[in-house]
């Protein structure tokens, strides 16, 4: 028992980094990129991004709550518990902000590839683009690290 609990924590831990940690490179990465307003870069980049997504981030955004629920009901916690209820919810406004946030990087990278190959700048609606790109990386970085406070502290919400 102990050492499934141990194995259960790990693997929650484990995706929580990859998911935290790879969430937070790959925006900073993207938004340099953006920055530089050089479809090369933005191209390349935005390509390596979509990549490191679909691979890295999607598996342990699958991973993380599986892991999360199994680790809750080994360790004797309701489901019901406030903080988890609140921690999953939170967790559902990051998937909320990260699909469209995917498909936005797609469609960037796109763009920018298409003006690279015609030799052109990035268009408008690259612009329009990044900004509601950098504006939904917000609510789910703070859901993030309040999903984290949720999980040390465990305070009782209600």
């Amino acid at each position: 028992m102990i050492e499934n609990l141990l194995l259960l924590k790990l693997i929650h831990v484990l995706s929580s980094t990859v998911l935290f940690g790879t969430g937070l490179g790959v925006a900073y990465f993207m938004f340099m990129a953006c920055r530089s307003c050089d479809p090369i870069v933005v191209a390349h980049t935005a390509g390596i991004v979509v990549v490191a997504d679909a691979v890295f981030v999607a598996n342990a955004a699958i991973v993380q709550p599986v892991s999360g629920v199994q680790l809750a009901l080994a360790i004797g916690y309701s489901l019901s518990e406030s903080w988890i209820v609140a921690s999953l919810a939170l967790y559902a406004v990051v998937a909320a902000c990260w699909l469209p946030v995917l498909w936005l990087q797609v469609q960037m990278r796109n763009m920018a590839r298409v003006a690279v190959a015609e030799g052109t700048g990035l268009p408008p609606r690259y612009d329009r683009l990044f900004r509601i790109w950098f504006a939904l990386g917000w609510p789910a970085l703070i859901s993030m690290i309040a999903i984290f406070a949720l999980m040390i502290f465990k305070p009782t919400l209600w």
